[in-house]
């Protein structure tokens, strides 16, 4: 039976979800302050969920960075008096899976279960237990404290989490979205239990709290689930905003020495936060510079043309506040500063001239395209909920998201570009710089 089940859940994360209909999206507050997304769909017996808090790394210190992704981490490996493998058991019992993500914004839990009484309620209680009661056990900090220490000190040696890190601190200085999720040795060194209980109680309250729920309920269901949820989770919470990202007014260039045979370079600009007005614009003039693949002009004129890179993109990530707009290549040490150089140029002409109206119909046409691949899951609507709520998008976000593509214009593209990008002004890291010594 338990192999069914687990058969049932795993085919369901591949069957696709009517993406002709329009998504429905219900939302209402609980008693204690949580704010719930629901999409009812009973297309299959399972049922997604997710509950998402404030509680990603911009809400670490200096002192105490790393605090954030631990207390998200050992939340699901003891509850209740549950050790990590009870709490692996019980869920495999009954083919339900749990789950989480955890960025500079968030922390969130994510469960996946049958519908059906039985399994669905053994299933919840165990995902309440781990939101409400974590234990945060000492000899599995210690474990955890020892294993991250050691990824870390893995880390500081790799190149391109060297210029990761060096970029976002680079980019934001004292601002929380500097810090790094994973902590630095010594500020994880340091962490205690009483941390951990200290950080879930202030950023683990039901007020704040984004509950998505997806799958075969009613209303009623939904609500019940999440009155159960959020009723059990601390009751006071910390929500109060991130601070404002300051716009660099320099050029900021740092180049590290590192033994590899490739240079790994960075480069850009704080750029856009979740539910901007030029989000559209950005994204799909992004497409055309670097963000389609091979199709884009970077890779065009960067690697295609004169093979200078093994690898080129752009994105913008809007965050709570704004979040980076970032160019990344690699290429042989020896070439690292003629393709930037490219990069530059590339992007300059892009901000002068703009895009032509063949380049926007395909990308409006690839965008649009595959768009359905976005939403064909439980799964992936679930990440959208969550994303709706928390940043509090409207409801129609996904309805209109086809609409809001094919209405952008070559002249929204440039004047949105040049007004959030000030290329002299660029954030650059260059690890693995040829004229190191």
């Amino acid at each position: 039976m338990k192999k069914i089940q687990i058969l049932i859940l795993v085919i369901s994360s591949l069957v696709a979800f009517n993406t002709n209909a329009a998504v429905k999206i219900q939302q209402w507050q609980t008693s204690a302050g949580a704010e719930v997304y629901f999409v009812e769909n009973h297309d299959l017996p399972i049922v997604d969920l997710s509950v998402n808090f404030a509680a990603g790394s911009a809400r670490d210190s200096a002192e105490k960075s790393g605090l954030a992704g631990i207390t998200r981490y050992l939340m699901a490996l003891g509850a209740a008096g549950m050790s990590d493998e009870v709490i692996a058991n019980k869920m495999a019992d009954i083919g339900a899976i749990l789950g989480g993500d955890f960025d500079v914004d968030r922390a969130s839990f994510k469960l996946r279960t049958l519908s059906s009484a039985r399994e669905q309620a053994q299933a919840l209680e165990v995902f309440a237990k781990v939101l409400q009661k974590p234990d945060f056990p000492e000899a599995v900090l210690t474990r955890e404290k020892a294993r991250i220490i050691s990824g870390l000190q893995e880390s500081a040696t790799q190149p391109e989490s060297i210029s990761n890190k060096a970029f976002m601190t680079a980019m934001y200085g004292k601002h929380p979205y500097s810090l790094d999720g994973s902590g630095e040795v010594e500020s994880v060194g340091n962490i205690k239990r009483e941390d951990l209980q200290d950080f879930y109680n202030k950023h683990y309250g039901a007020k704040g709290a984004v509950i998505a729920v997806i799958g075969d309920l009613t209303r009623e269901q939904a609500n019940n689930i999440a009155e159960n949820i959020s009723n059990g989770l601390p009751k006071s919470a910390d929500v109060s905003p991130i601070a404002k990202v300051e716009y660099p007014t320099a050029p900021v260039e740092q180049r590290i020495a590192h033994p590899a045979s490739q240079s790994h370079i960075l480069l850009g600009y704080p750029g856009i936060k979740r539910g901007d007005a030029d989000l559209f614009p950005l994204y799909v003039g992004n497409y055309i510079l670097g963000g389609g693949g091979f199709v884009s002009r970077l890779t065009e004129e960067v690697r295609e043309k004169r093979g200078l890179v093994y690898s080129v993109y752009s994105f913008f990530m809007p965050m709570a506040e704004l979040g980076p707009f970032q160019i990344g290549l690699q290429t042989k040490k020896d070439q690292a500063n003629a393709a930037l150089k490219l990069v530059h140029e590339t992007l300059d002409k892009f901000l002068k001239n703009g895009v032509t109206e063949k380049e926007l119909i395909a990308a409006k046409a690839n965008i649009i395209g595959g768009f359905p691949m976005r939403i064909d899951s439980n799964g992936k609507i679930l990440d959208y909920l969550a994303v709706i709520g928390f940043y509090k998008l409207p409801l129609n976000y996904l309805d209109e998201y086809n609409k809001k593509v094919a209405s952008v214009t070559t002249a929204q593209i440039k004047e949105a570009f040049n007004r959030r990008l000030k290329p002299a002004n660029f954030v650059t890291v260059i690890v693995g710089d040829p004229d190191a010594k």
